[in-house]
């Protein structure tokens, strides 16, 4: 599942006091295999203020899926 090297990247950043929804995003542009059309047709009605990160779909359809409660990003299976 590709979603789950990208989970390790962000979560490893996600522990610095100045994480953002930007950093975020910056460090997933770096993995090749985030698909962006699907990963904006997914974040369409992102809002920093409510939901503060965006989540990220790969192309084998896993997705890395920020999880507000725990602060933390966890993969899903492509379903």
């Amino acid at each position: 599942m590709q979603a789950q090297a990208l989970v390790r990247a962000l979560n490893a950043i996600a522990k610095s006091p100045q994480f953002s929804y930007t950093k975020a995003r910056a460090a997933a542009r770096q993995d090749p295999n985030v698909d962006w059309p699907a990963t904006k047709a997914l974040n369409a009605d992102f809002n920093p203020d409510v939901d503060g990160c965006e989540s990220f779909v790969m192309r084998d359809r896993s997705v890395c899926e920020w999880a507000p409660g725990r602060y933390l990003y966890v993969a899903r299976a492509a379903g």
